[in-house]
Formats: C-alpha cells, sequence, structure tokens
C-alpha cells in the first residue's frame, strides 16, 4: 500500500504539515494526510509556495501536495520567493499527462515538466512503483538539508499497485446562518502609503512583519528596519500566505502589511478564516491602484470592498481606517486574530531608497528574530 508507505516516511521525517490541493489520482492520499497531520486546504497552487515558505521561516517540516499541472500556477512563486531566499521546499506532485492519461488538457503541459524543471535547475525525482518510494525519503532530506526546492513526480502506475481505500472524514454539517449587518464609508484618503506604515513602524514591539514586494517594503525600511521584518523581493500576491504560514508556525505575533492589488490576486483569505490563526493580523493598505507598477486603477478604486471580501472569506474580526489615528486605535484594539485592518489611502509612491539587503541578509536575519522569541 502506497499510500501508508508515503505517510510513514513523512513521519519518519518530521513532517509536522501537509499543505495540499489535491488530485483524484491521489485522493486516498490525501484523505489519510488528512488525518495524520495538519493538512492546510489551499484554494491555489501558488498560494501554497508562500505558505510554505512561512513554515520554512518558523523552522516547521511540511511538504506541499499537489496536481503536477499546478507548478505552472507556481512558478514564479517556486523561483522569486523559494529558490530566491534559499528555503526548503519539498513537493509531492502527482503527475499527470504521460501514463494512461485520458483527459486531453493535461496533456500540453504535464507531458513537458522534466524539461521545465530542468531549464530552471529544479532538482526533481520520478516515483514510477513501489520500488521507488524510498526515494521520497531522500528527496525530502536533500531539500531540508541544502535549502531547496524537490520536486517528487507520482506517476499515476503507483496507484495502480494499490486496493488501499482511505475512509475520508465526514463532512461537518453544512447548516449555518449567515446574519451580516454592514454598512462603511469610503472617506477620501487623508494619509498616503508611507504615513501609513510609519504609523504601523511606530506601533511594533516585538512582532513578525511580512513587508508586500515593491515600494511597500522600501517605505517600510525607511521607516524602520528591523531584524523582525521580511522584506519581499518578488512573489506577487504572496504576502498574506507567508503570513499564514508563519502564524501557523510558531506563536509570535505575524502582521502582514499587503495591499489592495495583491490581496485582489490571491485566494488565501478562506484558508486564512479556516485556519485561525490567533497571531496573525492583516493590514490591506488599499491605494487602489497597483502602486510599484506606475499606479495603474484596480477593481478597489471603485467597485470592491476587501473589508467586506475578507469578511465574507469568513474572518469576522475586520475594521475599516483611513486616518492616522483610527489605524493606531485599530492597531491597538485588533484583539485575537485573525484580524483584517482595511486602511483606505492616497494612491502614490514616494522616493524611498533600494533595500540594500540581500534574499540571504533578509532571511538570515528574520529567523534569527523568530528563534530568539521560541
Amino acid at each position: 500500500m502506497p499510500e501508508k508507505k508515503i505517510e510513514s516516511i513523512l513521519k519518519d521525517e518530521g513532517i509536522d504539515f501537509v499543505v495540499s490541493l489535491p488530485c483524484d489520482r491521489t485522493k486516498d492520499l490525501c484523505a489519510l494526510l488528512n488525518k495524520d497531520f495538519h493538512y492546510v486546504n489551499i484554494n491555489r497552487e501558488e498560494d501554497g509556495i508562500g505558505v510554505c515558505a512561512g513554515l520554512a521561516l518558523a523552522g516547521r517540516r511540511f511538504v506541499l501536495q499537489m496536481q503536477s499541472s499546478g507548478l505552472g500556477n507556481s512558478l514564479n512563486a517556486l523561483m522569486s520567493l523559494t529558490h530566491l531566499y534559499g528555503l526548503p521546499l519539498p513537493i509531492i506532485a502527482s503527475w499527470r499527462g504521460v501514463y494512461n492519461e485520458k483527459i486531453a488538457a493535461q496533456v500540453p503541459f504535464n507531458a513537458k515538466i522534466p524539461e521545465m524543471l530542468d531549464a530552471m535547475d529544479i532538482p526533481y525525482t520520478v516515483i514510477e512503483d513501489h520500488e521507488d518510494l524510498e526515494k521520497i525519503r531522500d528527496a525530502i532530506r536533500i531539500s531540508f538539508e541544502k535549502g531547496e526546492i524537490h520536486v517528487i513526480l507520482i506517476l499515476p502506475k503507483l496507484w495502480e499497485e494499490s486496493d488501499y481505500r482511505c475512509e475520508e472524514k465526514p463532512f461537518p454539517p453544512r447548516e449555518r446562518e449567515t446574519d451580516l449587518h454592514y454598512r462603511r464609508k469610503f472617506a477620501e484618503p487623508v494619509m498616503n502609503r508611507l504615513e501609513a506604515i510609519t504609523v504601523i513602524a511606530n506601533e511594533l514591539s516585538k512582532e513578525a512583519v511580512v513587508v508586500n514586494i515593491g515600494v511597500p517594503c522600501k517605505e517600510m525600511n525607511a521607516a524602520r528596519d528591523r531584524p523582525e521584518n521580511f522584506y519581499m523581493l518578488g512573489s506577487y500576491t504572496q504576502a498574506t500566505p507567508i503570513g499564514l504560514g508563519l502564524a501557523l508556525g510558531q506563536e509570535k505575533e505575524v502582521i502582514v502589511i499587503d495591499g489592495d492589488g495583491s490581496l485582489l490576486g490571491t485566494a488565501i483569505l478562506p484558508a486564512v478564516a479556516a485556519e485561525k490563526p490567533r497571531n496573525m493580523t492583516i493590514i490591506a493598505l488599499d491605494n487602489g491602484a497597483f502602486g510599484s507598477t506606475g499606479m495603474q486603477q484596480t477593481h478597489s478604486w471603485t467597485t470592491c470592498d476587501l473589508e467586506l471580501i475578507a469578511k465574507g472569506a469568513g474572518i469576522k474580526n475586520t475594521v475599516k481606517t483611513g486616518s492616522a489615528e483610527e489605524l493606531k486605535d485599530a492597531l491597538l484594539k485588533r484583539g485575537e486574530g485573525p484580524s483584517f485592518i482595511h486602511v483606505i489611502i492616497k494612491p502614490g509612491n514616494t522616493n524611498a531608497p533600494n533595500l540594500t539587503l540581500t534574499p540571504e541578509e533578509i532571511r538570515d536575519r528574520f529567523v534569527g528574530s523568530i528563534e530568539k522569541t521560541k
């Protein structure tokens, strides 16, 4: 039974978390892992890269489980986050499109995965049958020892050898009631992003802070550089996924400084609500624009409401702010997480200087700040 063998290997290797978007070929494996590990359901594979990066920064051991097609959705995050910062990431991928594949859409991308991984210098291991299963152990060890991505491609042929059927966890009752009384005003913004970031920086103590890519990193660095700041140099949309993994992986309070463009591009908020990390606060700095790419307008300027989206995702502790006083008050009174603070700010960038820290320096001093509190 390969499912039980894989479960045993993961336990032997000290895996704590399985971050997963399932494939129908691995449904019995997923059901088994859901019983025995902290199993984080995600809605988009790319978000799993961020969650695992946060777990890695927290010093935890994990695997990302997905269908191989998800590697296409995740390639930028793999290279501009995991690879850039030298983080471990073992990926167990059900390899579609190459063995008795009945779905034509699975073939064009999946059949070329080895060539793609070779082009990116991403190590991978192919698992064809039961005799190959110990290679999974080796791949996990190499990933954590070297701080690198390692993709484990499992051909569907493996599951043909198994008659194992795992009884899935029964669904809890679905009946529930949504009673939402929501009335908010979008006042004309009075702060720019640097002013909002300065308010946040002045209220920080020892919290771990994940700062969104681009100009927000430069402005946070200018307002208050500290080892507890994790500056993102790439991987659009991954600030809140990183924060979720970090919050799940350790006890220190985590604050994510995210933006409207990034949050509108991710599917992580329902996972945040489902996991209920008490030590996590998301601060959505909403300037209604893609700030770091030239101030192109986003849908949040005239159409959608990020706070209401967070509530719809299941995050109960939310607030909307506009002034420095309101933001400071929201930070002081945020209470138990997950919390969502929606900050309406002006569009525009400041001339904050570029970071001089290397990815390794950002990673090492940040990890050191986390380890001091363990």
